[in-house]
C-alpha cells in the first residue's frame, strides 16, 4: 500500500522558487517515495526522530515518514549548502 506524500508549507514553498526542470527532477523522487520511502541512499539525519534525506545531483530532499498513517511529510527542499540551516 503506496504511503501518501504530504508537504510542509515551508517545503512547498521552497519547491515553487526552483527552476522547472530542477521541479521535475525532485517531483520525480518525491512520487517514488509512496512506494519505498526508503530508498536505497537515503540517509536518516542525527538528532531527529524519522528525519530522512535523499540527495537529488546538489539538492536535498528533508522528509520525515509516520508508518502508523502511510505518510511522508515532506519537511525542506533545496540546495546542499543552504537546506540544513535553520
Amino acid at each position: 500500500m503506496p504511503y501518501r506524500i504530504e508537504f510542509t508549507s515551508a517545503a512547498a514553498r521552497d519547491i515553487s522558487k526552483l527552476t522547472e526542470d530542477v521541479q521535475q527532477r525532485l517531483i520525480a523522487k518525491i512520487d517514488a517515495l509512496a512506494h519505498e520511502p526508503r530508498p536505497i541512499g537515503v540517509q536518516k539525519l542525527q538528532g531527529r526522530t524519522n528525519r530522512y534525506r535523499i540527495r537529488v545531483g546538489d539538492y536535498r530532499i528533508i522528509y520525515e515518514i509516520q508508518d502508523q498513517i502511510l505518510v511522508v511529510l515532506i519537511v525542506r527542499i533545496g540546495h546542499r549548502r543552504e537546506v540544513y540551516r535553520g
